[in-house]
């Protein structure tokens, strides 16, 4: 006898999600989601980055960890863009 759940009945419908058809946009296509959140992200990563540069323009020589409170506040900078940009949702679709 096999494992719970090892084998798919041959009669199961496909379960929906990103296997059964198109991809859905990022929050679903809801831009005030995206502008707060991508709003919320950006501001995240001022504050990170405000930390090391302050203590930067004071002449403190930039540690490893303030390199990667930069490093960090870039990533976070980043998906804020990819965010509120949505390039996926945005991607023209091709016909199999």
């Amino acid at each position: 006898m096999s494992p719970a759940g090892a084998e798919a009945a041959p009669d199961a419908a496909p379960l929906p999600g990103p296997a059964a058809g198109s991809p859905r946009p990022l929050f679903g296509g809801c831009w005030s989601c995206r502008l707060l959140s991508g709003a919320g992200l950006l501001m995240a990563a001022v504050w990170v980055y405000q930390g090391p540069r302050r203590a930067m323009r004071k002449g403190v020589p930039p540690s490893m960890g303030a390199i990667a409170q930069i490093t960090f506040a870039a990533g976070l900078a980043g998906w804020a863009i990819v965010i509120l940009a949505d390039p996926v949702g945005r991607r023209p679709r091709r016909e199999p």
